[in-house]
Parts: C-alpha cells; sequence; structure tokens
C-alpha cells in the first residue's frame, strides 16, 4: 500500500495521506516528480512505457518520474523514480526544481540534468520500462505530433529543451539587484 502527503493550494501539507490510486478529498493535491536526463549534444534520454500501463500505455515518456511517497520530498521521489525505472543513481542534493507545473491534482517539479549515459548499463524496471532511447528535440516534437509520445503540451517539451542546463526564465541572469 503506497501512501502519498496531501498538500494544500499553497503547497503545505495538511497532514493527511490517501492510498494511491483512491480519491482524493476536496482539495487534497499530491506532489509529482519528473527528471528530464540530457546529454552533452541536447538529446534528452526517454523511455517507453509499458503496455500494461493504466496511463499512457506504450507510449514514450520523460526519462523518469513518478508520485512522490510520504514523507518524501520531490528531490527523494525525483532520486528513487530514476533509481526505480532505470537503475541511474542521480544526487539532486542542492538542486531545486528547473519548473514546477501546477495541475488539476497536484503538483509536478522537473528537475533537468546533463549526464552522459550508455544505454546499455541502464536497468530497466521492466514492470514500468520497455524500452529507452536518446532522442533530440525534433525527435520528440515529430513523436508528439504522430501520437507515439505522452500527450504534453508542445510548448512544455520545448520550454524544457530550451531550459536544458540553464535556470529560471530568462537566458540570461538576474541582476545582482532587482
Amino acid at each position: 500500500m503506497e501512501l502519498l502527503d496531501l498538500y494544500d493550494e499553497n503547497r503545505l501539507p495538511t497532514g493527511k495521506t490517501v492510498r494511491r490510486g483512491e480519491p482524493f478529498p476536496p482539495g487534497g493535491l499530491h506532489m509529482v516528480a519528473h527528471v528530464c536526463v540530457f546529454d552533452r549534444q541536447g538529446r534528452m534520454l526517454i523511455q517507453k512505457r509499458q503496455e500494461c500501463k493504466a496511463a499512457w500505455p506504450g507510449k514514450w515518456d520523460l526519462s523518469a518520474g513518478g508520485c512522490a511517497r510520504a514523507g518524501e520530498t520531490s528531490r527523494q521521489a525525483a532520486e528513487r523514480e530514476t533509481r526505480e525505472e532505470l537503475g541511474l543513481a542521480i544526487d539532486l542534493r542542492g538542486v531545486r526544481p528547473s519548473l514546477t507545473v501546477n495541475f488539476s491534482r497536484g503538483f509536478d517539479d522537473l528537475y533537468l540534468v546533463e549526464r552522459e549515459v550508455e544505454l546499455t548499463r541502464l536497468r530497466l524496471q521492466r514492470e514500468e520500462v520497455q524500452d529507452v532511447a536518446w532522442a533530440g528535440r525534433g525527435q520528440v516534437m515529430e513523436m508528439l505530433e504522430s501520437g507515439a509520445f505522452v500527450p504534453y503540451r508542445r510548448s512544455l517539451m520545448e520550454l524544457l529543451f530550451d531550459m536544458r542546463g540553464k535556470m529560471g526564465m530568462l537566458p540570461v541572469p538576474w541582476p545582482e539587484k532587482c
């Protein structure tokens, strides 16, 4: 039985939990974390979801991700999901999410990391992941258009590629004095 912490609209913990798969109480929100692994060439490591998955079976997806379990921070969830799904250990200590997207049932923190990863060294979680590949921006956009990728907004996927290796919404650093 997997428990999820519930949060209010200000992302403050309510002190309540819900079992994964059960309906949320009114106003109850949960936290999700995703990791997008990029290589030096600007390609994203993508995973193909297993056919048995309830949501988007057989579709290509971001590198790794899932719900934060009760007691976990989004950083801990991102590290755990990447380790579980890909067998890839990443250390996000001191790293903030590059982007947080609100959705109807919660918050999704996206961590963008750069790593040179040899695909043959990954240990895929067979219950979740059937394949992995490196894909450039154009390939991912074609997969989105063809329906082969989880149907994220095209603008979000463009933003993930644009933000690779950078932090924030500006292409230059914030001025020291605002």
